[in-house]
């Protein structure tokens, strides 16, 4: 006799065992219909959603863009999910407040239909802003950037011994413009080794760094040939690698990183890596290393040496959506690729993953050199927007607050009080928010103060953090063969030298 044969599921609803709608919520997914529109816009906008089910698992999107924990869509999109509730929080840059919530997915199509809320419109205000550090395919560049209302982006296609470029050919325009005024470029490169990483932008191709080894050829000698083209841009992409005494002594960097990829959206990688560590009992995890970051550019600073810093989020390698840690620069009405590039270097900028802070000094932006034969007076004011809860907002002069005012005490004044320099020196202002998980906050760059003949601050102390850097990296190195040791040495000597200069003509402490 034939035994009709039968489904263990079928079995078990048989049996009373398994109910009818837990079946048909196995064969027959929901559907969730998200729309998102700006408050002042009628139409569906471009934006970034974390979606999650009850245990914690993101959400993917069918032929969209999807990194570790979100993805992005244009502001309309259906998705097939299984029966339950889930968890969303849907954002679009800095500069729109996050809308979060729970919606729960039955058979039926449930809608969910949101509007986001402006907190700053910063193109209007002549801001423009950039993420410099980014490794996502360049087809989804164009929706990244949308959804998270970016405007410059450098395209890592070549990184160590990956070379996008290595099986086919680049496009003729390796500047793409859309939307505008949104610009991104596809040859954007990265050499991270052993002495840290270096960012290169705008080139015409990559450098020939595939077979380098951890030590050997040195980055300064890819940092010159990249010299000899002259639109290119080169980012020391966080302050605590272990090469920066030797990049800054050579003058051939033109930004450093402030807000880089160790500041996560939900976390912080708490370490220095390869880097120089910090002295952690003193700046304990979890935001030691953000303030570890600041204490290195201070230093910079101190010895005359006057970087821009940049912001870069490394989306496609670490944990952040595309314009995390971004750099707004101000242009004016009107952006161009190069004048936002101009911007940049002459330091009419500020660095953010969160608070959008827009300073004026006696009516100038950061970047203005200030010049006086006699002490000078300077009052210091703010535009500050923040989803995130901010207690102080900090003056720094000369790598020490000068002073604090409290956030309720800004908001009445808008006010952020008066600085006296009798000497040569700089100043920022930056706003750390009340965030114990990871190291949120914005800083300008820098303003400038020149006195008397003695036109730059030269520390004493800062030379020496620098050149007792330079001489413990020199201890480090590990290379066999003598003749590749000594040219690496070679430019750790000049360093060296450098900073010593650098500490014998220090006009402060």
């Amino acid at each position: 006799m034939k035994r009709n044969r039968i489904t263990t599921k079928a079995w078990l609803l048989l049996c009373g065992l398994v109910g009818v709608t837990d079946l048909l919520a196995q064969t027959n997914p929901g559907q969730l219909e998200i729309t998102i529109t700006d408050d002042k816009n009628g139409g569906p906008i471009a934006c970034c959603i974390h979606l999650k089910d009850v245990k914690g698992k993101s959400v993917r999107a069918e032929k969209l863009p999807f990194f570790r924990d979100h993805f992005v869509c244009t502001g309309k999109i259906q998705l097939d999910l299984a029966p339950g509730n889930y968890s969303y929080e849907i954002e679009r840059g800095p500069e729109y407040l996050m809308r979060t919530g729970t919606v729960t997915v039955a058979a039926a199509t449930q809608n969910l239909a949101l509007k986001l809320e402006r907190l700053a419109e910063m193109a209007a205000e002549g801001w423009w802003s950039g993420d410099l550090h980014v490794h996502r395919p360049v087809d989804d560049i164009a929706l990244l950037m949308q959804a998270e209302d970016l405007h410059m982006v450098p395209v890592m296609t070549w990184w160590n011994a990956k070379n996008e470029w290595s099986k086919r050919k680049p496009p003729a325009e390796l500047l793409v413009q859309f939307d505008r005024n949104r610009f991104y470029q596809v040859m954007a490169g990265e050499d991270e080794r052993e002495g840290g990483a270096l960012l290169y932008f705008n080139l015409k191709e990559p450098l020939p760094i595939a077979s380098a080894t951890r030590e050997y050829p040195p980055p300064m000698k890819f940092l010159k040939e990249a010299r000899r083209h002259s639109d290119v841009w080169v980012d020391i992409e966080k302050p605590f690698w272990w090469d920066v005494p030797v990049w800054l002594a050579s003058g051939q960097v033109d930004s450093v990183g402030l807000a880089n990829n160790h500041m996560c959206r939900d976390q912080m990688y708490e370490s220095e890596a390869w880097g120089k560590p910090r002295d952690k009992e003193r700046l304990p995890p979890p935001r030691g290393n953000g303030f570890w970051t600041q204490e290195i550019y201070y230093h910079i600073l101190n010895c005359g040496l006057r970087l821009p810093p940049s912001a870069g989020s490394a989306s496609g390698v670490l944990p952040n959506p595309v314009g995390y840690d971004r750099v707004y620069v101000q242009v004016g009405p009107d952006l161009a690729y190069e004048k936002w590039w101009e911007g940049l270097r002459a330091g009419r900028s500020f660095v953010s993953n969160g608070p959008l802070l827009r300073c004026k000094a006696n009516g100038h932006w950061p970047g203005h050199v200030f010049t006086a034969k006699s002490p000078l007076e300077i009052e210091v004011e703010a535009a500050l927007a923040t989803r995130d809860p901010i207690s102080t907002i900090e003056i720094i002069k000369n790598g020490r607050v000068d002073s604090a005012v409290t956030f309720e005490e800004w908001k009445r004044t808008g006010k952020l009080g008066r600085l006296k320099f009798s000497e040569s020196g700089w100043f920022l202002v930056r706003a750390i928010a009340d965030n114990p998980k990871t190291f949120r906050f914005a800083s300008t760059a820098p303003f400038y103060v020149e006195i008397g003949k003695r036109k730059r601050l030269i520390s004493r102390e800062s030379a020496q953090f620098f050149l007792d850097w330079v001489r413990e990296r020199m201890g480090r190195i590990k290379l066999d063969d003598p003749k590749q040791r000594e040219e690496v040495l070679g430019y750790h000597r000049m360093a060296e030298k450098f900073w010593q200069e650098k500490f014998e003509s220090a006009n402060a402490r």
